[in-house]
């Protein structure tokens, strides 16, 4: 691989931008447009764009493609995790109003759970997908 500096400097200067930019879409998912799929998707870009510029093997050091197939069944059994929870609370599966003592608070904690299941599976699974396809011309 060529070693271009100028895109190793713009990319180790734009990288941590992108995931807070993610991390912000995450967070702010439960008050407005976005959430754990957008998020998902722009972390497991942010990854990509590293492994365009840096090579595919520093990427798989950053995030192994073992864990990256790992996070999809975690996220999603961390998004049933609260239905399960709800429902042995009293509520109805993904009610998340009984989460806490007050609903508000349980509304709140529950859509941040669920979000960071989706965000989790997502990533995980857009990763594995890239690992897969860049690993097959090997």
């Amino acid at each position: 691989m060529r070693k271009d500096l100028i895109l190793r400097i713009g990319a180790k200067l734009i990288l941590p931008f992108i995931l807070l930019f993610a991390l912000y879409v995450q967070f702010h998912g439960d008050f407005g447009p976005g959430g754990g799929f957008q998020a998902g998707v722009i972390s497991a870009a942010m990854v990509i764009l590293y492994a365009i510029i840096f090579g595919l093997k520093s990427a798989q050091t950053v995030i192994p493609p073992r864990f990256a197939e790992l996070m999809v069944p975690l996220g999603a059994l961390l998004y049933t995790g609260v239905g399960i929870v709800a429902m042995f609370k009293g509520g109805n599966f993904l009610n998340y109003s009984v989460l806490e003592h007050d609903p508000v608070k349980g509304q709140h904690l529950g859509i941040i759970l669920v979000e960071l299941g989706v965000y989790i599976t997502v990533a995980g699974t857009m990763l594995a997908i890239f690992y897969t396809f860049v690993g097959r011309g090997r």
